[in-house]
């Protein structure tokens, strides 16, 4: 009798494991679809010529992320969407159709939240080959985000922006990403001469904000200085 409600236990223990695992089975498939169906929505809304399937894509994309549902086919969808207009064209009579800049600025602020390799060269390319002031903050804002700066690349990409629109288009919402840049990146930082030399220009290019100024100012304090402490500690 002992032996017979064992192996009834044993008997009801084994079917409810086996029924847990198909669910469990069942499940993974469901959310494996989901998953598939939503990148292939959002693939096909980012390809659309249409603005708004455009911007309903970022919509999508934005809200993947912040559920860390991020996949490579919505990586792609993003690198495609930053480029919209300047690496990919559409054009009609000689005309570019989809110049989208709102559309690649939003893509390089997410990307932003995709701390990759393959988000950060993206990133360099468009801050490198856009001339959207408004795009260009965006992808220097998201760099800084990332954090990423192997032998002073991204730095270095970021100074030449700086120079670039301090000569040619000082604007100031650029100016101060570039600071905030500068700041999340220092301490990663092998050559800070040419760094505080690309904030000097921002500190004393009238054409700024005074706000932007006072910023360029107070990181160069702060960059001089923690260079003193660190040089003094090594002395010691």
């Amino acid at each position: 009798m002992k032996f017979a409600k064992l192996a009834a236990a044993a008997l009801i223990c084994a079917v409810s494991t086996g029924a847990a695992i198909a669910q469990r089975s069942e499940t993974s498939v469901e959310d494996d679809y989901l998953s598939n169906m939503e990148d292939v929505i959002i693939t096909e809304l980012a390809a659309s010529d249409d603005y708004d399937n455009k911007l309903v894509a970022l919509q999508y994309l934005e809200n993947a992320v912040a559920e860390g549902r991020t996949s490579p086919d919505m990586v792609a969808a993003l690198d495609s969407l930053a480029g919209e207009g300047i690496k990919t064209k559409s054009k009609t009579n000689g005309r570019v159709m989809n110049n989208f800049p709102d559309i690649r600025a939003k893509a390089c602020d997410i990307l932003g939240e995709i701390p990759t390799k393959e988000s950060k060269s993206t990133l360099l390319s468009i801050a490198a080959e856009d001339n959207e002031p408004m795009v260009v903050t965006a992808a220097v804002r998201s760099l800084g985000n990332i954090g990423m700066n192997e032998g002073d690349d991204v730095v270095a990409a970021i100074e030449f922006i700086q120079h670039k629109y301090n000569a040619l288009n000082p604007t100031s919402s650029l100016a101060l990403e570039v600071l905030n840049a500068y700041e999340k990146l220092a301490p990663d930082v092998e050559d800070k001469g040419a760094m505080i030399q690309s904030i000097s220009e921002i500190a004393s290019n009238g054409k700024y904000v005074k706000p932007v100024r006072d910023k360029a100012r107070s990181l160069i304090r702060d960059l001089t200085s923690s260079g003193s402490s660190s040089k003094n500690s090594k002395e010691k």
